[in-house]
């Protein structure tokens, strides 16, 4: 991986017309060391955030030793990286032969579910392994509601009475009991987790089975940009959170109990920015090479507000307009795809133009993992970037800077 000291020394040595990743490691080391001490149990890094093998491979050198996974090709990312981090197989829909190899391959030991049908697969599968239940956990997920950038408990999540049931006929079996629930990506507001504990205490008051751990998921929100326009949204800090997660957690007498969460964006979010290139200028619409079919699918499901960065080319001698003025830019993607517009503008000084480069901040999730080759872009090149996007001390970025940052 070529390394640099900043995005804009990069555009400017290489002149990159396809887009290009930047990751930050001192970030995503200090953002998973902060949140390993902040949090009052087991931090297991949700891999399908960002499931990079130099993005897994950091983690675990800066101490992430247990990892959140859905699907063998998870399990093989991290066991090439980590071959003695735990895995937990938290997805709570899973084919029979997945089970079979996360038990038999893979040795993982603890499991979610949310339906009778998934305890009988898993139990045919340890019953073949002539496993013993005793040795396997398995969480069950009860449903919850709260407000978040993408509501998981649409499509996951038993109703409280479901999940008593579920937990005595798991506990009758023999196996270890546990609770979880997943509040959803990007949450907005600080009393969901409450909430989604008041549930997990009246399912656990009424199972009358013992609990080995409660698994809160994830939820924790990654900082993005705002319309300067407007008042920046109050989205509760990492800190913040974890703070009031604390002091709910033993309001509903959870404190004494094995706690795990499943922290994604919190991570990994700004560890990336991602170098993207102005293919076209036509008014107050720009057309770069990347989308919503590539790094940019997340800022379009979730509306979300990108920070971006302009980096002038050099060779571009005349601009029309005020570069002191910031001003909101359509953006369209690469693809021939109507479709492939974002749902929020880029906020960039109105003197940017075609040629330029615009670094964009804060992609580590999901940008990686959410590409696709449709129309034969597929972004990926990475190189090591010293500077952070957000540097403290240079030019304020929370929706655009006015000035590129100097080397």
């Amino acid at each position: 991986m070529e390394r640099y000291e900043s995005a804009r020394e990069m555009a400017l040595a290489l002149r990159p017309d396809q887009p290009v990743y930047c990751f930050h490691p001192q970030v995503l080391a200090a953002d998973a060391k902060a949140f390993i001490q902040a949090f009052p149990g087991k931090t297991a890094y949700a891999v399908k955030t960002n499931g990079e093998p130099f993005v897994l491979k950091a983690l675990a050198g800066v101490g992430i030793d247990c990892f959140d996974v859905a699907s063998p090709a998870e399990f093989a990312a991290v066991r090439a990286v980590a071959p003695k981090a735990e895995m937990l197989y938290m997805h709570p829909v899973k084919a029979q032969s997945d089970i079979r190899l996360a038990l038999e391959t893979y040795r993982i030991r603890t499991l979610s579910l949310d339906h009778e049908d998934e305890v009988a697969k898993i139990l045919r599968i340890v019953r073949a392994l002539d496993l013993d239940p005793g040795d396997i956990t398995l969480f069950v997920r009860i449903a919850t509601k709260g407000h978040a950038a993408y509501e998981l408990s649409k499509k996951f999540g038993a109703a409280p009475g479901h999940a008593v049931e579920l937990l005595q006929r798991i506990d009758r079996i023999g196996f270890k009991c546990g609770l979880c629930f997943h509040v959803g990506s990007q949450i907005e507001e600080a009393e969901t987790y409450e909430r989604a504990l008041a549930s997990a205490d009246w399912v656990r008051s009424r199972a009358g089975v013992d609990l080995v751990g409660l698994d809160v998921g994830g939820g924790f929100p990654a900082t993005y940009g705002h319309d300067p326009r407007r008042k920046a949204p109050q989205v509760p800090t990492t800190a913040e959170l974890i703070g009031q997660l604390k002091s709910d957690l033993e309001e509903w007498g959870f404190s004494d109990m094995p706690i795990v969460a499943e922290p994604g964006r919190a991570i990994c979010a700004r560890s990336i920015s991602l170098v993207v290139r102005v293919l076209l200028k036509k008014g107050r619409r720009l057309y770069i090479n990347d989308g919503i079919w590539a790094s940019l699918s997340d800022s379009w499901t979730g509306k979300i507000t990108l920070p971006a960065r302009h980096i002038p080319d050099p060779a571009r001698k005349r601009r029309a307009g005020d570069a002191d003025k910031i001003v909101p830019f359509k953006v369209c993607g690469a693809t021939c795809d109507s479709v492939d517009i974002l749902s929020r503008p880029f906020w960039l000084p109105e003197t940017v133009d075609t040629g330029d480069w615009i670094e964009i901040g804060h992609i580590g999730a999901y940008s990686l993992a959410l590409r696709t080759h449709f129309n034969g872009f597929y972004p990926d090149t990475i190189v090591e970037v010293e500077r952070p996007f957000d540097e403290p001390g240079k030019p304020a970025v929370s929706f655009a800077s006015i000035e590129t940052m100097a080397d």
